[in-house]
């Protein structure tokens, strides 16, 4: 059966499109933290954050074929949906973070960031990591690093080096923060020479794609200043860290203590719906609304609507930002507790961990490979992140337990003790 979807797949969808481990699983069915595959086998999700709440939560289920049953149009005729989820989610912001666009995915809603910076400034200069991945639309893309693009990289972005545990910009981990703010004060000073101006610098809060390398509070500080001197905006994509994983707080801006000037949102906040949304304050929206004619036909849909909605009941009827935290700290002790010599590092914020890999201060990505794969094997999904892909990566949905965590730590140990450093 495996052998004949893949064959389907390369004549139906081309060459190239990626799949999970190295005997791919056939998912048929999920429930919470638990995935089915076609022979009837049950797999702990441990990778998976877009379904947020957990796999087909009844009543994000409900919440969507409710809504799919009595209207579902475009935000050109009124209606409540978007007016109740707007007054809810704002609701979760400081900083004058009051008014939101919503629309289909995080690609879309970081494009609309990039042009946000762009309207309110006057500036098309802009700034990224470079190891980092914010979407697939031409504007956001330019600022990934998965390809460069056809004819190389726009002359109005620029990309700094990303933080990094095992070469810690600046020599330490004590000198990276200021080492970063250094490499985008440089970065604007070439884009201001250049004519391009400066717009402002997209990031995840806990640089999630770049493995998590070595961050805590404050570290953006001095990179905020840089910015704001610059009178560029602060764009803060929350894709991977929001919605109360992070644990300590319901975003990771808040969890590092700055203040962003947008916030873009991706499909985590529908349960794996496709909705997304762009939260900013009113001015800066203003100025993009007169720069951009936007219009996104099915953006902010009664179905999304009442999908994101669902998500928020959720979240908070079940406690799952506590629950992020009081496991998250609980697994994380588990992790750190393990014993093999190639483990470098392992960190983690809520329910997002990171275990990075190393011989002789270099990334071992050889073995956080064999790793996923032989968890996979024993029933568990878990992926793997940081430039060298030597990072394995623990994300599970929000309801994990500390008896799943129990589960993960004593099925990794069990693994470690066959790879040989």
């Amino acid at each position: 059966m495996t052998t004949d979807l893949m064959a389907r797949r390369a004549r139906l969808l081309g060459p190239n499109v990626p799949t999970f481990y190295d005997r791919p699983v056939h998912i048929v069915r999920g429930e919470g933290v638990w995935l089915w595959d076609a022979e009837g086998r049950r797999y702990l999700d441990c990778y998976n954050n877009v379904p947020h709440v957990g796999h087909c939560h009844p009543h994000v289920v409900e919440a969507i074929a409710r809504q799919a049953a009595t209207l579902n149009t475009h935000t050109r005729y009124l209606h409540e949906g978007i007016l109740d989820y707007a007054e809810r989610i704002t609701a979760k912001f400081s900083h004058d973070l009051a008014q939101i666009i919503m629309v289909c995915t995080g690609s879309e809603a970081n494009d609309i960031a990039l042009r946000m910076a762009q309207a309110a400034t006057g500036h098309t200069g802009l700034i990224a990591t470079d190891n980092t991945y914010h979407g697939n639309t031409t504007a956001v893309s330019h600022l990934s690093t998965r390809r460069p693009p056809i004819g190389g990289y726009p002359p109005h972005i620029r990309r700094v080096p990303a933080p990094d545990s095992l070469a810690p910009l600046g020599g330490s981990l004590q000198a990276q923060p200021q080492q970063f703010a250094a490499n985008v004060a440089r970065a604007i000073e070439e884009l201001q020479a250049a004519g391009h101006g400066f717009a402002g610098l997209m990031l995840c809060p806990i640089f999630a794609n770049e493995g998590t390398p070595g961050i805590a509070p404050g570290f953006l500080d001095a990179t905020a200043e840089v910015v704001r001197r610059a009178g560029g905006l602060l764009l803060c994509d929350e894709v991977q860290p929001g919605f109360g994983r992070v644990g300590s707080h319901w975003w990771g801006h808040e969890f590092l203590g700055f203040a962003p000037d947008v916030v873009t949102m991706g499909k985590p906040m529908g349960n794996g719906h496709p909705v997304a949304a762009v939260i900013t304050r009113p001015d800066i929206m203003a100025a993009f609304r007169d720069a951009f004619g936007y219009f996104n036909t099915f953006g902010g849909n009664p179905v999304s609507c009442a999908a994101a909605s669902a998500v928020l009941d959720v979240i908070e009827r079940e406690g799952l930002v506590e629950n992020a935290r009081d496991v998250g700290a609980y697994l994380l002790g588990l992790l750190r507790g393990l014993d093999h010599p190639a483990i470098h590092d392992c960190r983690g914020f809520g329910l997002f961990f990171a275990v990075e890999f190393a011989r002789d201060g270099q990334p071992a990505p050889d073995i956080t490979a064999r790793v996923v794969e032989a968890m996979r094997d024993r029933g568990i999904l878990l992926g793997r992140g940081g430039r060298a892909q030597h990072i394995l990566k623990i994300r599970p949905p929000m309801p994990f337990s500390r008896a799943h965590a129990d589960e993960v730590a004593q099925t990794l140990a069990e693994v470690l003790t066959e790879i040989p450093a």
